[in-house]
């Protein structure tokens, strides 16, 4: 999800099938029944309503109700449940990005899912964990994400491409000349610093043994996270990365000398594939380049997911239509229409969807990948760590010093508004 921000994929590998008609436990022929004649409303990401246009209208023969689609951005539907929801004219069904679940239960706005075992089985580990808060699942993965390199074919070739961060920065610096430059990312979001910040041993949140998040572990600035920092300070200092690229606008000045032909490289995601072949790019995409301790550059996995408004009426059959929607066969389906890469184990080697290059990069990158934290905690944290960031960015201070304040920010923030939860 990161074209605003955090978005922010994917691990596929082996497989398993699933039934249509997956559905809760409390379902039965009589609850079913009592379906007829009933209305659903199902939130759709824009643009993407097309993919689930067959699975919409089987569902309704099926089950002989009525299912109306509507379009609304997917980062911003919680914000519309928290007014239509109570009002009556939310969705039974929306989509959203996994970082925002923790939020989204603990304001009460998801119902918890109760689908068996082998239903949660088809996704991936790291897509079935970003739908979960407290070992309860509120949705169920619908599409997968994550950073990548995309590079441009008449600039550089395939074979020329540097394996590591380092050598991109000698690359950079032989191409960079104020007007022209060679590899660019925005080192200055913690959504991308964290990438290299990780390499080193850095991590934004620690996990508990049951794997949850603890608020309480922040990483972003351990000895690992300094030396990433560090490093990526190199770029801005020398002058390899142009000053527009730092700040709220730096996403679209990174994207503009993309497709201008003045960047050889950059890291963005998946998102922008159809943008860049608007422009006429000639561009290849490829997974992140490794640092110089051997390990492979990571990023974090974002996830779409379908989940059920905890306003709904129709709560069980709202279940089963987001269990459909999110199937095997239906994944395939929409994803041949919007290109959105499935969470779906099964679909790992496809071919229909591995001969994308795009989803081969996203499918690759993903084994270094893992879920953006997903708990309310972590909306201390961007921000803190974004202006740390740039303060490092424009030399404005050194990493440890920034980075230190940062966490000290949002451990107060923490405290101060998370300590009752």
């Amino acid at each position: 999800m990161k074209k605003a921000k955090r978005c922010s994929v994917l691990m596929l590998c082996a497989a398993v099938s699933l039934s249509l008609a997956a559905c809760g436990p409390k379902e039965s022929s009589s609850a079913k029944s009592s379906s007829k004649g009933s209305e659903l409303v199902v939130w759709e990401d824009k643009e993407k309503s097309n993919g689930i246009k067959d699975a919409v209208a089987a569902f309704e023969k099926e089950h002989d109700v009525k299912v109306k689609v509507v379009e609304k951005p997917y980062a911003k539907q919680i914000e519309d449940l928290r007014m239509d929801g109570p009002a009556g004219t939310g969705p039974d069904v929306l989509t959203m990005p996994g970082d925002q679940i923790g939020t989204a239960v603990t304001e009460g706005l998801l119902k918890e899912l109760h689908v068996k075992k082998d239903v949660q089985s088809l996704y991936t580990d790291a897509s079935i964990q970003s739908q979960m808060v407290d070992q309860k699942l509120y949705g169920l993965p619908k599409a997968v994400e994550t950073t990548v390199l995309f590079y441009n074919k008449d600039l550089i070739s395939e074979k020329e491409l540097p394996k590591t961060l380092e050598e991109w920065y000698d690359y950079s610096k032989k191409t960079a000349d104020g007007s022209k430059f060679g590899f660019l990312a925005l080192f200055d979001q913690i959504y991308y610093a964290e990438s290299v910040m990780s390499g080193y041993g850095g991590y934004i949140l620690g996990k508990d043994k049951d794997g949850s998040y603890n608020p309480s572990d922040i990483g972003i600035n351990n000895e690992g996270a300094v030396k990433g920092a560090a490093l990526m300070q190199k770029f801005y200092k020398e002058g390899l990365f142009p000053a527009g690229i730092i700040g709220e606008q730096g996403i679209n000045v990174l994207e503009s000398l993309f497709t201008e032909g003045k960047a050889a490289a950059i890291i963005s995601g998946p998102w922008n594939v159809e943008a860049f072949s608007k422009a006429g790019i000639n561009y290849g995409i490829t997974k992140l380049p490794k640092l110089e301790n051997g390990k492979n550059m990571s990023s974090f996995i974002g996830v779409k997911s379908y989940n059920v408004s905890a306003f709904s009426k129709n709560a069980e059959l709202a279940q089963e239509l987001a269990v459909f929607l999110a199937n095997e066969k239906n994944s395939k389906i929409r994803y041949e229409e919007t290109k959105e890469v499935p969470a779906v184990k099964s679909l790992a080697n496809d071919p229909a969807i591995m001969k994308s290059e795009a989803a081969r990069a996203v499918t690759e990158q993903s084994r270094f990948s893992e879920p953006t934290p997903n708990i309310p905690e972590m909306n201390e944290i961007w921000t803190p760590a974004d202006s740390a960031l740039q303060t490092v960015a424009t030399g404005k201070a050194d990493p440890k010093q920034a980075l230190d304040q940062a966490a000290e920010t949002a451990k107060g923030q923490i405290k101060a508004k998370h300590s009752g939860t």
